[in-house]
């Protein structure tokens, strides 16, 4: 499973996540704009940055996937660290979240860094340590389901997209959850086409939605006109981050607006 991407995009669609996981109030999810960001003139890139928007009083939070087994990780993530600090020069005060799914693959070194972990400033998560997925707020338990294994992962997913639609007021919320619900389990089972999980699961309800229906429609119309007159791109430009968050591939939203792969991709991480 692409876990980077998945992360990521469970990052960027809902912060409130990541601070529920490290014991934060959600209420901060409004100071922090979610990235990833690449060390200029290196070959580094950082897996996730959470940057405080304005104030100076709030920490920065670097986040670290790690689903395999690396000697290394921790002194790669501490010359992240460092040269994202030199070069960036923040006035705000820092820590870093490493995810893993068990603590076997926590194999790193810290010797060199143990007073970084006793202080805190660097912490440790072992997703398989969290408790059981039906008792953990729906956001953390998605974030189980990445790691359960195919026998239990049908009865964990089923019972994740009741919570969803019962828990999540927000209906675009509801659509964004179901459809990353909906990645995870393609990952996860990939003998299956996408038509046979969505009716396992009842997912293909989601695209009979009035919701998904007339945005799909929108963008249909919208990348249907001719000409590429700057008012036309732009208006496709800003669909595509609607479309991503349906649940879209990039292919897909090329497809339907009419632009380029690069387009597509520049406009999302633009977004």
């Amino acid at each position: 499973m692409k876990t980077d991407s998945i992360f990521y995009r469970l990052f960027q669609e809902f912060p409130s996540i990541f601070f529920e996981l490290i014991g934060i109030s959600t209420e901060n999810t409004g100071l922090y704009q979610f990235s990833s960001v690449e060390i200029k003139q290196t070959a580094f890139r950082i897996d996730g940055v959470f940057l405080p928007v304005q104030s100076e009083e709030q920490q920065i939070y670097f986040v670290e996937v790690q689903f395999q087994t690396d000697d290394d990780i921790y002194s790669r993530l501490f010359a992240e660290v460092c040269l994202y600090l030199r070069q960036n020069r923040p006035q705000n005060d820092w820590c870093a979240i490493v995810l893993y799914p068990n603590r076997s693959l926590d194999t790193g070194d810290i010797k060199h860094y143990r007073e970084f972990f006793a202080s805190q400033r660097v912490r440790r998560i072992y997703l398989d340590e969290l408790g059981d997925a039906a008792s953990l707020p729906v956001g953390i338990a998605t974030i189980k389901l990445v790691i359960a294994d195919t026998n239990t992962a049908i009865a964990q997913a089923t019972q994740l997209i009741s919570r969803t639609k019962l828990e999540l007021s927000s209906q675009l919320q509801q659509q964004q959850l179901l459809q990353l619900i909906e990645t995870i389990l393609i990952y996860k089972f990939p003998s299956m086409s996408i038509e046979e999980i969505q009716d396992m699961f009842g997912l293909s309800e989601l695209k009979q939605t009035r919701f998904y229906q007339e945005a799909f429609q929108e963008g249909k119309e919208v990348g249907r006109q001719e000409g590429m007159e700057e008012g036309q791109r732009q208006e496709k430009l800003r669909m595509v981050s609607r479309f991503l968050k349906l649940g879209l591939t990039v292919e897909q939203v090329a497809e339907e607006l009419g632009l380029t792969l690069e387009e597509v991709q520049q406009a999302a991480q633009n977004s």
